[in-house]
């Protein structure tokens, strides 16, 4: 055997794989992202929607900017929010990023609990 057909052994056309093969790979990759990408942010994004339906008067707020403060007064898209004694600023209700309720348990304060025991 010489060296030309030896060549043409080696590059010899193969089949080409089926079309149901090519369209079942493309379902299996779409499936891959909807469950590792796209339903999870669907699932935060409701979770939000819910918690920013849900402020009320009094919740204390984070905002997106990371302006803290607590709620004075609700509106349907708006919030205002009292910053310090004498400062309000309205915000878009959907810039809230966190929303901690008036009844929620407040986090331990380790100094001040050995503070009132000495």
């Amino acid at each position: 055997m010489t060296v030309s057909p030896m060549i043409a052994v080696i590059f010899q056309a193969t089949d080409a794989p089926s079309p149901f093969y090519s369209i079942g790979m493309m379902v299996a990759l779409f499936a891959i992202f909807y469950f590792l990408l796209i339903r999870p942010q669907q699932k935060r994004a409701k979770e939000h929607r819910g918690m920013v339906g849900a402020v009320k008067r009094g919740d204390r707020v984070v905002t997106g900017g990371g302006l803290v403060g607590k709620v004075a007064k609700v509106t349907e898209t708006e919030v205002q929010i009292d910053l310090a004694e004498g400062v309000r600023v309205t915000a878009i209700k959907a810039t809230l990023q966190d929303i901690q309720s008036k009844t929620s348990p407040k986090p331990a304060n380790d100094s001040a609990a050995k503070s009132k025991k000495a």
